[in-house]
């Protein structure tokens, strides 16, 4: 995919996406830095943290069992990376917990049973 594609979704980012990148922008999420909609390989991805290896996306209804999105995170694993999946609801409703999720990750957790 190319940079300008990448630049053209950064521009049109979903409620969901945008609540998220608030509080992940500029090193705010616990001094980590994310980027958004990054092109890796032939994919584009919601965010990145390069340095940590880890890739969150956030989902609508059409992604519900897609077996595209099955194969884009069996490839990005194959590269290293940790992808992490939510739900657009679970973002808008329950960001403090889609955070949460993700510290543990970062911090080498698997999340506990009480998360998403």
């Amino acid at each position: 995919m190319s940079l300008k594609h990448a630049k053209t979704l950064r521009s049109n980012m979903t409620d969901a996406e945008q609540r998220l990148w608030y509080r992940l922008r500029g090193h705010r999420f616990d001094a980590i830095k994310f980027k958004r909609q990054v092109p890796i390989g032939p994919y584009i991805v919601d965010f990145a943290c390069i340095s940590r290896k880890l890739i969150l996306e956030i989902d609508g209804g059409q992604h519900a069992e897609s077996k595209a999105d099955e194969v884009r995170d069996q490839w990005l694993r194959t590269q290293g990376f940790h992808v992490l999946r939510f739900w657009n609801n679970d973002v808008l409703k329950q960001t403090d917990s889609v955070l949460e999720v993700i510290m543990e990750i970062l911090n080498g957790h698997q999340p506990s049973s009480s998360s998403l």
